[in-house]
């Protein structure tokens, strides 16, 4: 008789390890630095939760100490992962160019893959780390490398911006990256810089529709969109002003034009931030990740959140019980081909290498939806 042997899958070995972990914190004792970090979360998690979240904090911030890692946490991490346990918190590209710089062994990424690959990217010598292999981003996926290379057949001489979520490998077709916060600075860059008068931005066509909009530069985009963003609607404004009146509108620029039509600011979640702790609104909704929000609420508790938000499935696989495994089995390192790393490299220090601004970009509201063309490939 044939014997069947039950395998486990890699899921089901990544929640054995969970669980394993979990146990071995029943034995953390927590002591009074770390409960002194309750302050910064209190309004996200109950006195009876914070005992056990606590022990994966102290635990977690002793390994880091042990292993010489640090932990690069971005905007859109639950507030235990983004205000206790993140040595550097922010926004991609805030976060890109802390990676090049950090002196550490161990980088562990609390967001996604592609910017775990960036961190990679640019501190190869590093050991980069990510909680969740699943973490991976819907925009991210919406486009490969191959898809740039047909574009660059199709469009011969035609510089290609992509934004920073993506692959290493579309990162390595590109000319040059770009985030939410300098878009419209790197479009007019490398327009000056082929001489051309048009540019092909790259993948998120909401994005790419509102640089447009602020731009002399002709745009062609690509058919992609984040999943969480593009559930925004001008509905969704008209429907939050009638029942707060008063209320200020912000949004990011991966939303729908027409919600930037109806919004009362725009910008990168860096600029967000920004707006609510210079201005201190009385009442307030920022049209992003749910996390944001809250991490934004945490650092201005004066100010009135409503919280109409999406949740982003990606960013929510990473957890403070996964994040505390893969420091203690060293576990999804993140890897990539040399040749493609050194191309994606080149693509991010031509971003890196422009003059710092001295803000994030605010985005024009109010404007009528400009639309723009897609990017045909020989295919």
């Amino acid at each position: 008789m044939a014997v069947i042997l039950d395998m486990a899958s890699p899921n089901q070995l990544d929640k054995g390890k969970e669980a394993s972990a979990a146990h071995m914190l029943d034995h953390i004792e927590i002591d009074a630095e770390t409960d002194a970090l309750y302050v910064r979360v209190k309004d996200f998690i109950t006195p009876m939760e914070w005992p056990s979240i606590a022990k994966r904090v102290a635990a977690i911030n002793a390994l880091k100490k042990e292993k010489r890692a640090v932990i690069l946490a971005h905007n859109y991490m639950t507030p235990d992962i983004f205000q206790l346990i993140g040595d550097f918190r922010g926004d991609s590209l805030q976060l890109a160019r802390e990676a090049a710089q950090v002196d550490a062994e161990i980088i562990v990424q609390a967001g996604v893959h592609f910017m775990a690959e960036t961190s990679k990217i640019l501190a190869p010598e590093k050991t980069v780390l990510i909680p969740d292999m699943r973490a991976g981003c819907s925009l991210a996926a919406s486009i490969t490398g191959a898809d740039v290379r047909l574009i660059k057949e199709t469009y011969p001489g035609v510089p290609i911006v992509t934004y920073v979520n993506t692959t290493a490998e579309v990162k390595a077709e590109c000319d040059i990256t770009c985030t939410s916060s300098n878009a419209v600075q790197v479009v007019e860059h490398i327009a000056k810089k082929f001489n051309t008068d048009q540019v092909i931005l790259l993948p998120d066509q909401y994005l790419a529709q509102n640089v447009a909009a602020m731009t002399d530069i002709t745009i062609l985009t690509w058919p992609g969109a984040c999943e969480v963003h593009e559930l925004f609607s001008a509905d969704d404004v008209r429907e939050l002003r009638e029942a707060h009146p008063g209320i200020v509108i912000l949004a990011h620029p991966e939303c729908p034009p027409d919600v930037l039509e109806e919004a009362d600011y725009a910008g990168s979640t860096s600029a967000l931030s920004h707006y609510v702790s210079d201005r201190q609104p009385a009442q307030v909704v920022l049209l992003t990740e749910c996390s944001m929000s809250d991490n934004v609420a945490a650092d201005n508790p004066d100010v009135d959140f409503i919280r109409p938000c999406n949740l982003c499935p990606h960013m929510k696989r990473i957890t403070l019980d996964n994040i505390y495994t893969c420091l203690v089995e060293r576990q999804h390192e993140v890897r990539i081909d040399e040749e493609v790393r050194l191309k994606a490299k080149k693509a991010i220090d031509a971003m890196l290498a422009l003059p710092k601004m001295a803000k994030p970009l605010d985005f024009d509201v109010g404007l009528k939806p400009l639309q723009i063309d897609m990017v045909m490939t020989a295919a």
